[in-house]
């Protein structure tokens, strides 16, 4: 009964019928979003897929056969949608640590031309992520407390504490 409803609808939507594709939109909208806040765990990229699937669905409307659910024809459209985006993030992490990388050994041959002292230590050291990297540049090289550190982040003196001893744990194995 529904895959026949929706079949009219986008028979419909296919002429030109603007509120055909509205209804079958407020029909699996949140169906769709649903699916992918247990997919991605984050209400507003799940909005942003869900926005871009819907847009993709309309754009592609002719490619829908008929022979599955409409439902299951958009979940596949969301579940690419996903992993393009998961592709993405990881070249751009790729990239921003290929960017540290690249930074790093630029500030080394310019200290190491001005005569300065530049340790591999430090090359290491900007590699750590930034809430280890932090909590250890204001303790070790401003002399903030950990109570004092713990209050201008915004997190607990304990944290602060495993923040900066893991990271130095982490520098000393580097």
């Amino acid at each position: 009964m529904e895959h026949e409803e929706d079949t009219a609808l986008i028979q419909k939507a296919l002429i030109g019928d603007d509120d055909a594709f509205a209804q079958l939109f407020h029909r699996h909208y949140s169906f769709l979003y649903k699916y992918l806040l247990k997919l991605t765990l984050d209400e507003e990229v799940s909005r942003d897929l869900a926005q871009d699937t819907m847009f993709k669905c309309y754009t592609h409307l002719s490619s829908y056969k008929g022979e599955g659910k409409v439902s299951t024809w958009m979940i596949s459209i969301a579940s690419r949608l996903y992993i393009d985006l998961l592709r993405k993030q990881k070249r751009e992490k790729k990239w921003v640590e290929q960017l540290k990388r690249t930074l790093s050994r630029q500030l080394a041959w310019q200290a190491n031309s001005k005569g300065m002292e530049w340790s591999d230590a430090f090359a290491d050291f900007n590699q750590l992520n930034a809430d280890v990297r932090v909590p250890i540049l204001l303790h070790h090289y401003y002399g903030y407390t950990y109570e004092e550190i713990g209050k201008m982040i915004g997190i607990r003196t304990g944290t602060v504490k495993s923040r900066v001893h893991n990271g130095l744990k982490q520098l000393r194995k580097e």
